[in-house]
């Protein structure tokens, strides 16, 4: 090697050069390409398509140019990358199933939700859409900031103006080194009126703009399930939303079929159908007939018809879980803050989103002002001029050349060289006396304007009172419904003329099996018989509900979350009287972590009645029955609880009812409904029982003064006492004793308002189910231990009591019985617990607010 090659060598260390080489890279990548900017919601990519598509005049109100004329021009000047990436980025802006406000306006074949690719883009034309113009406009009154492009013979915006936030409404997606991107797209109106209310309160919180921004709203429609996933995302900036296919249920000629007519975001309906096609095929999903796909222009259209004997909506349920009908969709609000990649709160978005628009509106107003001010300058220069108009007109003549002249004009009256020279590029039909007063109310105009413009800049409020009058007006202009629902329910759509009306048994075991059995399966027995086998159980499970209804009566679930559900009762499957049941998720869309916590038959909504909620920890609430009549699939949330709290029972009342509550350590209080006022359906509720440590509600009623009440305890301990012995008290209080707690007896777990009308239903954890008339169990005062109900096997416990109306015409002798009307939810099933604390004196029987 020569000395010449030698000094041209240079060692490096490798791992640093690695190192360093891959970093370069890696930000090339986050910076440069795959990362949106949080001011503007555009990659470089995208906002490099919309300023040349805008700099060659291809606007919203031009006629359409070739598609590959615009990306010529983006790669020439701007994009260093292929055609085929600027290309396939400016079709997506151009989809509607893409984009939620799209930002081209599209001529041709752009592409379908069928995968189909668009055609080559000397075929395509495009031209901006309407709504894109607001992405750029001012952008020539050095509203935004420059750089040299990649060549550096041309100039491209670092940002644009951006008069909407297109980070949130449009959304975003990439892929960069080491970090990805997902934010989905939201309705503009919603997030304009977020933007509005954290301009007037930067104080706000995230769950205050929730208020406004209910959540994402795709551009596909369909229904997202639940907000956990939303408030998760927003109040952190990462998250993750069921999305679900907005399907229905109908019959024809007797033959259920599902109809979808919207899919989940980013969803491809040609794949979707091949696999449903391919779940029949495999024997995975059982009852499909048919399946066709009748979209068209005006709509999609998926058709799922089925057999007769299937139920339609455990089949929906099962093609939830096993296609992309239901999906996933992970939010990262991950965006560039300042050149650097950042994951963004919801608040943080739309405070960077303000923070961008204050510096446009200040940067348009000094271009304004300075623009303005030139003017005024201008002006006053020809003022002068007309107040000496002949002294001006004698030294212009009298002048050899406009550069004396203009010296001239400069040193006699103290003008500048740019009024000196406007004065002498003066016409002469300025001289008239209209053109004069043309000039004085010009500039005129122009100090009252000026003014204005420097009282903008010298206060931030005007700044965002321009920003909020302009937002508004977009608002008004370009916004439009949301097209995602945001769902916890939804009506079944089972023909009900096929369903014979009777009155049935439905049972909810711990873990989540239901089940349907015809009333007459429970025969009355004698107190302290051993009961019939009433459901199977698996392992650790045990039954922990039972009530009786009409079969096309609606079944309102609540669940401890403080969630409700609601299906008809001829929904739930009818099985054998041993059988273990249909896990309920098959039914309700509920959590892991979720349970049913109380069940209300109901026949109508009336209007005049209403739902009297009690969680563990003693708040209750009223709200009118109304409220939830409108419960979609996926549930609706009926009260919020606070941290650690649980819904414990609901009731059914009309205004005029007194409740009694009983705890587990044996207390209780009794006070009218109307202690508690009608509240909204999210609300929390207030205090009802003032609980001790380590106690918890177990028990919920509606109280009459001819009635008895009806105390059961773990160990399978009963009694009855009569309800003018729980004297009448305001909510709030500690209450008073209700049964005498002892090792023997155990816990209470269970408190009904009975009479001699009515049977009981005592269920164990082992599902053993005794059944028997009330006036078999023995009336004693509060403090008593009460006597046995049921025997119980080693390790068995009570868990459930339901209370069953008698027809008159029931034979109480038979061994098959007919019950009729409603049987009331069973209360949640109590465990076994150590070391109950007994009370021992009548000083518990005071009232302690």
């Amino acid at each position: 090697m020569s000395e010449s090659d030698q000094s041209r060598v240079r060692e490096i260390n490798i791992n640093q050069e690695m190192k360093t080489s891959f970093m370069d890279y890696a930000m090339s990548v986050i910076v440069s390409r795959a990362l949106p900017d949080v001011r503007d919601g555009l990659k470089p990519v995208h906002r490099r398509i919309l300023y040349a598509m805008n700099e060659l005049g291809i606007t919203a109100d031009k006629s359409y140019k070739k598609s590959a004329r615009i990306v010529g021009e983006v790669i020439g000047k701007y994009h260093p990358h292929g055609d085929s990436a600027v290309y396939e980025a400016m079709v997506r802006m151009a989809q509607d199933f893409s984009y939620r406000y799209m930002l081209v306006d599209g001529h041709g074949n752009f592409g379908s939700v069928d995968g189909d690719a668009a055609a080559a883009m000397r075929y395509t034309e495009a031209r901006m859409s309407k709504i894109s113009m607001e992405m750029v406009r001012d952008i020539n009154k050095d509203t935004i900031s420059y750089q040299e492009n990649y060549d550096g013979a041309e100039n491209e915006p670092v940002v644009l103006p951006a008069r909407f936030p297109n980070l949130l409404i449009n959304g975003a997606s990439g892929i960069a080194v080491g970090m990805a991107t997902n934010i989905p797209p939201h309705n503009l109106s919603e997030v304009i009126d977020g933007v509005l209310a954290l301009s007037r309160d930067p104080e706000i919180t995230v769950e205050e703009l929730m208020e406004y921004i209910s959540g994402p709203d795709f551009p596909t429609g369909a229904e997202i399930v639940g907000i956990s996933g939303i408030r998760r995302a927003y109040e952190t900036g990462k998250g993750s939303i069921m999305v679900r296919a907005n399907a229905e249920i109908e019959e024809v000629n007797g033959k259920p079929r599902i109809i979808v007519d919207e899919l989940p975001y980013q969803v491809n309906k040609a794949r979707l159908i091949e696999k449903i096609a391919e779940l029949v095929r495999d024997k995975k999903i059982d009852g499909i007939t048919d399946l066709r796909d009748e979209s068209d222009r005006t709509g999609m259209r998926i058709v799922i018809e089925l057999r007769r004997d299937v139920n339609a909506n455990v089949l929906l349920n099962n093609l939830f879980k096993q296609t992309a009908l239901q999906t996933s969709f992970g939010i990262n609000t991950l965006a560039l803050v300042d050149g650097r990649p950042k994951v963004l709160t919801l608040k943080e978005s739309l405070y960077h989103y303000l923070e961008h628009q204050k510096v446009v509106i200040r940067r348009r107003t000094e271009f304004d002002l300075k623009k303005a001010e030139a003017r005024a300058h201008i002006l006053e220069g020809l003022r002068v001029a007309l107040d000496y108009l002949d002294q001006v007109i004698e030294l212009i003549r009298g002048s050899q050349t406009s550069d004396i002249a203009r010296q001239g004009l400069m040193e006699n009256y103290d003008l500048s060289h740019d009024q000196a020279q406007a004065i002498l590029d003066m016409r002469l039909n300025r001289l008239t006396g209209l053109e004069r007063d043309k000039i004085e109310n010009e500039y005129s105009e122009l100090v009252e304007r000026i003014r204005e413009l420097k009282a903008i800049l010298a206060d931030e409020e005007k700044i965002l009172e321009i920003i909020r009058n302009e937002l508004t007006e977009l608002r008004d202009k370009y916004g439009d419904d949301r097209r995602t629902t945001i769902t916890f329910g939804e009506d079944s759509m089972e023909d009900e003329d096929l369903i014979p009306r009777q009155n049935v048994v439905i049972t909810v075991s711990h873990q989540g099996y239901i089940k349907r059995l015809p009333v007459s399966t429970y025969r009355s027995q004698k107190r302290g018989g051993r009961g019939v086998q009433g459901m199977g159980t698996y392992d650790d499970d045990f039954v922990r509900h039972l009530f009786v209804t009409n079969s096309h009566n609606h079944l309102l679930f609540f669940t401890n979350k403080g969630k409700v559900y609601r299906i008809k009762a001829y929904e739930v499957p009818e099985q054998k009287r041993t059988s273990k049941g249909t896990p309920i998720i098959n039914l309700l869309q509920i959590d892991q972590d979720e349970y049913i916590s109380a069940v209300i038959p109901i026949s109508d909504f009336d209007p005049d009645q209403s739902l009297f909620f009690m969680t563990k920890y003693g708040v209750s609430k009223r709200t009118d029955l109304a409220a939830f009549k409108n419960i979609r699939r996926g549930g609706l949330f009926a009260i919020k609880l606070r941290e650690g709290d649980e819904l414990h029972g609901v009731r059914l009342t009309d205004g005029t009812k007194e409740l009694v509550i009983g705890t587990k350590q044996g207390l209780s209080i009794r006070f009218n409904e109307n202690d508690v006022r009608l509240m909204g359906r999210t609300a929390t509720g207030v205090k009802g029982l003032n609980l001790k440590a380590n106690d918890e509600v177990v028990g919920m009623d509606i109280c009459q003064p001819d009635q008895d009440i009806l105390i059961v305890t773990e160990n399978g301990f009963g009694k009855r006492t009569k309800a003018d012995e729980y004297r009448l008290q305001t909510r709030g209080g500690k209450g008073i004793k209700t049964c005498n707690v002892t090792e023997k007896n155990g816990e209470l777990v269970a408190l009904k308002v009975v009479s001699e009308e009515h049977d009981l239903m005592v269920i164990t954890t082992n599902g053993v189910v005794i059944r028997m008339h009330v006036d078999e169990i023995s009336q004693t005062s509060r403090n008593t231990q009460g006597v046995r109900l049921i025997r119980l096997g080693d390790e068995e416990y009570v868990s459930t009591v339901a209370r069953v109306n008698i027809t008159e015409d029931e034979d109480e002798d038979e061994d098959e019985g007919e019950t009729a009307a409603i049987a009331e939810a069973g209360e949640s099933a109590a465990e076994e617990t150590e070391g109950s604390e007994e009370i021992g004196s009548d000083d518990n029987d005071e009232d302690e607010d």
